[in-house]
Formats: structure tokens, sequence, C-alpha cells
């Protein structure tokens, strides 16, 4: 039931999908004066999500800021987030990254300094027949020369919530005392961070994989329209519908 809420209000405020209706009711009514008001909230609204400074700006002060690696103490375990493999993609004799690799390459980065000893990664697939997630980037750490003592899994949550109560257990019966650094995408970290506390786990984050960029110099990139701002504000709304509801259900 909570799957399914969540993702149909996602597709309910997708800004394609306002955008779609909007031009669909241009299209069917009749009355010109109402013809011509939503014809220009059409335009408002094409405008708003295809500048790429609005959205910057508020994705800017959504996410987390990015932290020194020279500021960073050292820590027991660093918690990756999955949901960055294409986990139906064939052949399946390769793992297929998508967007949001950064945590599993930052984790490594941060494995080989010094400043994690050990890596677990949580997350499932909610198609029983395919390799857990986890355990397919488990076997990309293991490429990449970490060995199997220093990663542990967590194969079976299917939401941050989960993400966050399957892995509090691990680390209660492993590593209980242990100092924790939580890896997961700046734009999804708050809502991550909310979940951890409420599991009974104190981490302190590490974003990556930042969707938001400093400034650009060069003004008309800020004023020109740009197609991938429409997909950023999807992202933006998504995650904040998804802090929301988390919020209401005292998941965070």
């Amino acid at each position: 039931m909570f799957f399914v809420l969540s993702k149909t209000l996602y597709y309910l405020a997708m800004p394609a999908v306002w955008l779609l209706l909007l031009a669909a009711a241009v299209l069917w009514v009749r009355r010109p004066i109402v013809k011509k008001r939503l014809s220009i909230l059409l335009l408002c609204l094409l405008l708003l999500f295809t500048n790429p400074f609005v959205i910057n700006q508020l994705m800017r002060r959504w996410e987390l800021p990015p932290r020194p690696l020279h500021e960073l103490p050292s820590y027991d375990v660093g918690i990756v987030l999955s949901g960055i493999v294409q986990t139906h993609q064939q052949p399946a004799d390769r793992v297929y990254m998508q967007r949001g690799a950064d945590r599993l390459l930052h984790a490594l980065l941060l494995y080989r300094k010094g400043i994690i000893k050990k890596i677990l990664i949580s997350g499932g697939n909610y198609d029983s027949t395919v390799t857990p997630e986890a355990e397919q980037l488990k076997q990309v750490l293991l490429l990449a020369g970490v060995p199997a003592k220093d990663i542990i899994v967590e194969p079976y949550a299917l939401n941050t919530v989960e993400n966050a109560r399957y892995t509090a257990v691990l680390l209660r019966d492993h590593l209980p005392q242990g100092r924790y650094l939580l890896i997961t995408s700046a734009f999804h970290m708050r809502r991550a961070l909310g979940c951890f506390r409420q599991a009974g786990i104190e981490a302190d984050p590490f974003p990556v994989d930042f969707y938001s960029t400093p400034k650009q110099t060069y003004w008309l990139l800020w004023i020109a329209p740009n197609e991938q701002s429409i997909a950023l504000w999807g992202v933006f709304i998504h995650e904040l519908i998804g802090y929301i509801v988390y919020d209401i259900l005292d998941y965070l």
C-alpha cells in the first residue's frame, strides 16, 4: 500500500504530467477566456520548468554540501545505500551501473584512504528472481580488491526506511559501538539521515552524486531554456514528496 501510494503521488506531481494535462485542457476547452488563461498558465509553467537557474538554486539549498576528505575522522563502517544498478539489464554477466554510482565509488575511495574500515551495502530487489543489488555491488568491490571480510551486505531493503531498519540490526549485532558514515546521493541525504536516526543509528553524512552545480559565470546558461531542467524538477519533487510522506508516517 505504501509503495502504491508513494508512486501514485510521485506521478501525479511530475511536471511533465502537469504540462500534458494543461496542454490537453487548452485543446479541449471551448470558452476563449478560459482557453487564454490556461494557455498563459501553460507558458508560465514551461518557462519555470525549463529554466536551469531556478531548479539549480532549489537543489543547492536541498542537497547537503560536500565534505572535504581531509576534515573527516576515521569511521568503523561506511554505509552505502543502493538504487544505482540496472538490475534487469541483460546479459546478466556483469553489473550495470547507472546514475548514483558515486555512492559506491566514493565509498571505495574512502576505504582506500583509510577513512572507513568496512563497507556496508544495503539494498535488495523487488524481483526475487534477480540478484539483490547489494550482492551485485559487493562483486564490484571484490573486483576492486576490497577483502570480503571488510564488506557487509544487507540484501533485503526495498526502500529507505528498510535500509535504516535492516542496517540497524546488522550494526547492533556486529558493531554496536562503532562510528558510522552514511553515503548516499546529496538530494537523498536528508531523508536517509532521518530514517537512520529513527532506527536508532547516529551516522555522519557523506553526500555524493550532486545534481546542483556552482553558479555559471556565463549568464546565458542561466536564462536559456533547458529540457534537462524538467527532469531535474521531477527528481526534486519526487524526493520532496518522499520526505513529506515519510514525515507524516513518522519514518523520520
